[in-house]
């Protein structure tokens, strides 16, 4: 079980099916939430993103859609934009990148997942989501081996399966959740400001 007041930033990748999974988690986040949440979605990178619109209509916390170098705030919600990588700094900024796609993804979510266990080691949680291909497999591993934690949606709930498979397959996951399950661990209060965390 992760320790509540341990838990600095969640990461959090999703591909097809993941907007329903993130519709049934990020707008449960109390207003309190104290870590910052990172989420990269695979999305067109010719068009326009909606979804920071989308959750900001319905979340308690901030969404935004950042820019490259904002340092990154507790108790706010990280959506990376269409056709860039979205990366954690040492030193807990974002960095936004266009190098070349990884795994057929710009955003990807092993970026994400690896940079933000470089920054954040054991203060981290990941989250793998419903997705068709298995990026974010070889992320949630380096997270885990950097002393993090890592929840994987259940497969069986899952709209496409191939995302949480491969994170299951190669050990990454500490815990196989359900979406209403994973909801209501995060509503409990993991990093809430209410419990310490700052």
């Amino acid at each position: 079980m992760v320790e509540p007041a341990a838990i600095e930033a969640i990461v959090i990748g999703a591909s097809a099916g993941g907007i329903d999974a993130l519709n049934r988690l990020l707008p449960g986040l109390p207003a309190g939430f104290a870590p910052a949440v990172l989420v990269v979605v695979h999305v067109r990178p010719d068009m326009p993103s909606l979804l920071p619109n989308l959750f900001a209509a319905r979340c308690r916390l901030p969404v935004i859609e950042p820019n490259d170098k904002d340092e990154i705030a507790r108790g706010t919600i990280y959506i990376a934009p269409p056709g860039y990588h979205m990366l954690v700094e040492p030193d807990r900024t974002i960095a936004l990148s266009v190098d070349p796609p990884v795994r057929f993804s710009r955003p990807s979510v092993d970026v994400l997942f690896e940079s933000a266990a470089y920054a954040y080691g054991d203060a981290l949680l990941a989250i793998v989501l419903s997705g068709a291909n298995d990026d974010g497999a070889r992320g949630a591993q380096a997270i885990r081996e950097a002393g993090g934690h890592c929840w994987v949606q259940d497969p069986a709930t899952a709209s496409a399966t191939a995302m949480p498979l491969a994170a299951i397959a190669n050990g990454a996951a500490h815990d196989i959740l359900t979406l209403d399950e994973m909801a209501a661990r995060l509503f409990a209060g993991i990093g809430s400001k209410a419990q310490g965390a700052n």
